[in-house]
């Protein structure tokens, strides 16, 4: 059983694209490799190495990106990419939450037209 689970992360963990020379694995900003565009929110889970429930809560809170469809939510591949780059950029906590209120802030300036006060 516990080889399965490492079978399965090593395959997760294989479909983020990385840097060619970069020892440290970090994902790539470059086009997506693997071909796939979203995680579901299990497999972003896996990736994050959270509980879905975590991720589902995050999404529903509109605190991580992700697309729904009906009743179903997918996470963008490249906003988990994302939050890898930024720890790995920053060598701190980057906060979820806080990265998603000034991406809603950055939103409701657009809408509003963009003007200063």
């Amino acid at each position: 059983m516990r080889s399965a689970v490492i079978d399965t992360e090593s395959k997760l963990m294989s479909a983020i694209p990385r840097r060619a020379g970069d020892e440290m694995g970090t994902p790539s900003n470059a086009d997506n490799t693997s071909g796939r565009l979203f995680y579901t929110v299990p497999e972003a889970a896996r990736v994050l190495r959270v509980d879905a429930a975590t991720v589902s809560r995050a999404i529903r809170q509109d605190d991580f990106p992700a697309v729904r469809i009906r009743t179903r939510y997918v996470a963008p591949v490249r906003a988990v990419e994302d939050l890898v780059r930024r720890a790995v950029d920053s060598g701190g906590v980057v906060d979820v939450s806080r990265v998603a209120a000034n991406r809603r802030d950055a939103r409701d300036f657009h809408r509003a037209g963009g003007a200063a006060w």
